[in-house]
């Protein structure tokens, strides 16, 4: 078992290029954010418990991400190849997760710090619409519905999410910025930080991911 991590900013790309990487490089990939999201649509305890952080955007305590990630490896298999879109934020869930990977076997092979200016994650964040039927997420400039307001996919409304105003993303970048840094640091120091320029479109952000994945794949 192994994991390779896309760390960044809300906005970042992480989950576009997550979709874009995951298959080519036969990865299993875990959005914690989608995880999160299901879990308040569907109203279970740890969903209810989450739901009420999200909304301040502020950070989901470790307690509530780690239930949610051993889940998730337990379902699967022990050579599972994992893809952590999200996931870890802080220095204890990035221990937390190293822990339950070990226990299993596994270990991390790669961290890609997804790194963007400011202004670029808020005018990202800001323009994203959702599908209040099936999910499907569209972006008022990069990625615009056919008709405006409508999914393209099943005809449902679109919305913007309370934690995709400005004012809640302003304080998540502000808090993701607090809990994150010694993260990066961290992940420096172990020598698996790879640095990619998240502000390019996101064909050439994952092709510079798989570069890397590639020349690391020859060297073995």
């Amino acid at each position: 078992m192994k994991a390779i991590i896309l760390l960044g900013a809300p906005g970042s790309g992480k989950g576009t290029t997550a979709e874009r990487i995951r298959a080519e490089a036969h990865l299993i990939h875990i959005s914690t954010g989608d995880m999160l999201r299901d879990a308040v649509k569907k109203g279970n305890e740890t969903g209810r418990e989450a739901e009420s952080y999200m909304k301040r955007g502020a950070l989901v305590p470790d307690s509530v991400m780690i239930k949610l990630v051993e889940a998730r490896l337990d379902a699967g298999q022990a050579d599972d190849a994992y893809l952590f879109d999200g996931f870890p934020r802080t220095i204890p869930q990035a221990e937390l997760l190293e822990k339950s990977l070990a226990r299993r076997g596994g270990k991390i092979s790669h961290v890609f710090f997804l790194d963007a200016p400011r202004k670029v994650l808020i005018e990202r964040l800001t323009g994203r619409r959702t599908c209040r039927s099936c999910g499907t997420v569209f972006h008022v400039k990069n990625i615009p519905p056919k008709k405006e307001g409508v999914c393209d996919a099943c005809g449902g409304e679109l919305y913007q999410r309370p934690d995709d105003r400005e004012a809640t993303i302003v304080n998540r970048l502000d808090v993701y910025n607090r809990e994150t840094e010694g993260l990066i640091s961290c992940y420096e120091k172990q020598a698996l930080l790879v640095r990619v320029n998240s502000a390019q479109d996101a064909a050439g952000l994952a092709s510079e991911i798989r570069k890397v994945l590639q020349a690391t794949r020859a060297k073995r």
